[in-house]
């Protein structure tokens, strides 16, 4: 753990929104994704910001994009995840649908997502055309991650991500995109699926910390999504993830090793049992 995740610890502290942005340019800031209790309460202690993401759709439901989680659903995860969790700063992603009509609809959504969960702020996904939204948000006192770049909400199926900025016209929609939404009142901006320089150039323009996924390691934090990290989402893994554990791997073998005394009647043995004297070795 770095410097300030130590003292948020010792003292008993959550990590805020005004430490986040603080972060700009200092130590880089520590984020993965959560979905559950369980999961959250082990992150918690090494990382500065847990996202409830929409990628719970796919992680968790098995949809083949990120387009069709529900509102009440990011609540339901949002709220389990701040259970579990004590420390770190909870942000919780805004789904499609819940935030692009209007500034009034939008505030609505995260409103409830704020009440409901308890957590420490919202994401939305966009550039220009969130900037009048992402004021309104923070104007009316709802802290506002941005996200520029690759917007998985955008795309129908997987098959049609693609890395931004490799042209003059995908450039300068990211670059302009991020500088409206810092300008706005983010506390943050994450960069995602971009071509490095881009995201390095981003990150110099703006007062405020990005957080890159499949960016730069010029951005002033980082994020994965946990289940791709311990390796326990195969259905496909994408260029920037590192896994740093195979738990899929692990969680098979348990399982078979499981299956394999059931059938054998190896399991339960009589210490597993209620009411049954022990065997003498």
């Amino acid at each position: 753990m770095d410097a300030i995740a130590d003292s948020r610890s010792e003292g008993g502290k959550r990590v805020s929104v005004s430490d986040l942005k603080a972060r700009k340019g200092g130590p880089p800031v520590v984020c993965l994704t959560a979905y559950t209790t369980p999961v959250a309460q082990r992150l918690d202690p090494y990382v500065d910001l847990l996202l409830v993401g929409d990628s719970v759709a796919m992680v968790v439901y098995g949809m083949g994009t990120t387009r069709d989680v529900s509102l009440e659903t990011m609540i339901a995860h949002g709220t389990a995840v701040m259970r579990g969790s004590t420390r770190a700063c909870v942000i919780v992603d805004m789904p499609c649908g819940s935030y692009e009509r209007s500034p009034r609809d939008a505030y609505a959504s995260a409103r409830r997502v704020m009440d409901e969960t308890g957590a420490q702020g919202v994401k939305m996904e966009g550039g220009l055309e969130l900037a009048a939204t992402t004021r309104y948000l923070v104007e009316h006192g709802i802290p506002v991650m941005g996200h520029v770049g690759l917007l998985p909400q955008r795309v129908s199926t997987r098959n049609n991500f693609r890395i931004q900025g490799r042209d003059e016209e995908s450039w300068r929609r990211v670059f302009e995109g991020g500088r409206a939404i810092a300008e706005a009142g983010a506390f943050c901006l994450v960069i995602e699926g971009t071509i490095e320089p881009l995201a390095r150039a981003l990150t110099e323009a703006v007062a405020i910390p990005t957080i890159g996924i499949g960016a730069s390691p010029a951005c002033d934090g980082q994020i994965l999504v946990t289940d791709d990290l311990l390796g326990l989402f195969s259905d496909f893994t994408p260029t920037f993830v590192k896994r740093y554990a195979e738990i899929g791997e692990t969680i098979e073998r348990a399982v078979s090793a499981y299956a394999d005394d059931v059938r054998a009647r190896r399991f339960p043995a009589p210490e597993h049992c209620y009411g049954v004297a022990p065997s003498k070795s």
